[in-house]
């Protein structure tokens, strides 16, 4: 994606061409190997790292005229501090491997037109004085990077790194998730997985992506996708392929001749009607060790209105001994003719981002002071009420 990303922009290719030794590092531009002199008068050699905002794959004008740095506070010649410079001291972890000691804020008038002119200023700021201690010396190394390892996005995540939360981004990368069930939450789920670096995302549903499901699924689908009456893993993976690489589509109803297909798994969202299936699942993806959420959904039209209760129940290695207690294996759900089984694609958006935040407490991304494993939301009464604590 980087060699991609600098050919593509006259600003970083420049970079480049020039002898930068610069490269693209999640929502980062880094710049290595820019010699300074510290406060011995001896030159060392630090790193630059300016946020990189894009519109896909192309730059823009750099958000912010501040840059991070990693190394000792630069000097001049004599030994004291570039203090012209000099915006906060602290040890920031930014995530994708990158940490900082110091930020940095120098802003030309008109601000910075873009990365080569932000990047070559700072460089020249900062590594100068070394130059007058050691004649030749500057941050054109022309040495090339080495290969970035492929990410799970077709186009460069900036959104964490922006905000400095990458670091807790990090958190999800080495996840297996598993959405089974296809649905109206289901595919609320999805797009918000999908959003972030987990290393693959598995569809499981045999069912087909028909009129009804549109108007309870995230997006738009057209009169003509409709027409084609495409299997609900094969829709939202044409979807969300276009961001995230690897989603696997599974058009089967998980059973006891294909639950294997759950191996290696780290993480489960069930979004599927009660039944013997559920249970089977369970039962598998406590055997494997893996975490889950399992949503659910009762809503009933009384007295001209709609009221009910959306469940997330959720088991870890940790703590199981409640989920059987929450989660029915009988009845209700597609099956149950006599079910109203009534949805609709705002209470399934809210049951999904429930669903969401409860998986990323459990990886640590959110704070989580009450450790629950099972809540409910009453529509009501705007109700969310926690239960079985760890």
């Amino acid at each position: 994606m980087s060699r991609a990303l600098f050919s593509r922009n006259p600003d970083l290719k420049r970079l480049l061409d020039e002898g930068y030794f610069v490269q693209q590092q999640g929502g980062y531009l880094v710049m290595r190997e820019v010699p300074y002199v510290d406060a011995r008068r001896e030159v060392s050699i630090g790193t630059l790292i300016s946020s990189l905002t894009l519109a896909g794959d192309q730059t823009r004008t750099p958000d912010t005229h501040v840059v991070h740095w990693d190394g000792d506070f630069p000097c001049h010649a004599d030994g004291s501090r570039i203090q012209g410079i000099s915006h906060a001291a602290d040890a920031f972890d930014l995530g994708n491997g990158l940490k900082a000691t110091h930020s940095f804020s120098s802003k030309p008038d008109g601000g910075y037109t873009d990365y080569h002119h932000k990047m070559t200023s700072y460089a020249n700021i900062i590594a100068g004085p070394a130059a007058v201690l050691k004649p030749g010396t500057t941050a054109r190394t022309f040495r090339e990077p080495e290969q970035e390892e492929e990410s799970v996005f077709n186009y460069v995540e900036t959104a964490s790194d922006r905000v400095g939360i990458g670091v807790l981004t990090e958190r999800l990368i080495s996840e297996r998730v598993a959405i089974i069930g296809g649905g109206g939450t289901g595919g609320y789920i999805l797009d918000f997985v999908a959003k972030t670096p987990v290393r693959e995302i598995r569809l499981f549903d045999s069912d087909e992506f028909l009129t009804h499901n549109a108007f309870r699924a995230p997006g738009a689908p057209s009169l003509e996708e409709l027409r084609e009456a495409p299997k609900k893993v094969d829709y939202l993976k044409r979807i969300y392929s276009r961001m995230h690489r690897n989603i696997v589509a599974h058009d089967v109803a998980l059973g006891a001749d294909n639950i294997h297909l759950l191996d290696g798994i780290t993480f489960a969202f069930l979004s599927l009607d009660a039944g013997d299936a559920k249970r089977l699942i369970i039962e598998k993806l406590e055997t494997i060790g893996a975490a889950f959420v399992d949503v659910g959904m009762g809503l009933e039209l009384d007295d001209g209105s709609l009221g009910g209760i959306l469940r997330v129940t959720a088991s870890t290695p940790e703590k199981r001994d409640h989920a059987r207690q929450r989660i029915s294996f009988v009845g209700g759900g597609a099956e149950d003719i006599y079910a109203s089984n009534i949805q609709v694609a705002d209470l399934n958006a809210l049951n999904a981002v429930l669903a969401v935040v409860k998986w990323k407490k459990v990886r640590g991304f959110y704070r989580d002071l009450e450790c629950e494993h099972h809540c409910t939301y009453t529509t009501d009464g705007n109700m969310l009420i926690n239960g079985d604590p760890a």
